[in-house]
């Protein structure tokens, strides 16, 4: 398997500009995403007032920071519902809390599974069985060129992760990463989505991956 990186963050790395030109989504559908969390969140504790936390990558005028700000809009309807909100005067917040998104193309090759259960293209008469439509879509020739099985094979692994820290100690208290994969790279209503995903079940945490589905165009998991 050939991975070829197209979009880089996280919470030490700066998103790279792949997700600018990305609009919203034209329909709702549900995502299926996987989800891990970590922390030492105390019963007592509330949720309370927010601030960003950018690198100094992050705060320099340009495409960086206009993707973090992007970024960081995605992130604010999940943080709502999950009771955080905006502080005004980000040195009178309760947290701060960094965000990092990553998004990696995967180039497939059918020749990965013997069978080709998991190809996800339409060139095999063994996966789609043999009768009247099966061979006129590609399925009696069994060569094609790399570049276009490559094109059939590209799949998208995508990521999202999340950490709140207690602004006046820098105490790590919850960490939570999503993740899903597809056939394109998502958008920012994907990108929201997959936050809200993960603030899934805020406070507990539950390092164990878990698998959340999310009606994409709201954080809210579905039950």
């Amino acid at each position: 398997m050939n991975r070829r990186r197209l979009f880089a963050g996280g919470l030490t790395l700066l998103a790279a500009t792949a997700l600018m030109g990305l609009s919203g989504c034209s329909s709702t559908y549900t995502l299926n995403t996987e989800v891990a969390s970590f922390g030492s969140w105390a019963a007592p504790r509330q949720p309370g007032s927010y601030t960003f936390d950018r690198l100094p990558s992050q705060q320099q005028a340009g495409d960086s920071a206009d993707l973090q700000s992007r970024i960081e809009d995605s992130a604010r309807a999940a943080l709502s519902k999950a009771g955080f909100n905006e502080a005004s005067d980000p040195k009178a917040a309760d947290y701060l809390i960094s965000l990092g998104v990553r998004i990696n193309a995967q180039d497939r090759s059918p020749w990965d599974d013997p069978l080709w259960w998991r190809w996800h293209g339409s060139y095999s008469a063994w996966r789609y069985g043999y009768g009247p439509g099966a061979w006129p879509r590609r399925g009696a020739h069994p060569f094609y060129s790399p570049t276009d099985m490559m094109l059939m094979e590209r799949r998208f692994e995508r990521s999202v992760a999340l950490l709140v820290r207690e602004r006046q100690t820098l105490e790590p208290l919850f960490e939570a990463r999503a993740s899903s994969e597809g056939n394109n790279q998502g958008d920012m209503e994907l990108i929201s989505a997959m936050f809200g995903a993960a603030l899934s079940g805020f406070p507990q945490v539950d390092p164990k991956p878990r698998r959340v589905s999310v009606m994409v165009g709201t954080p809210s998991p579905v039950k």
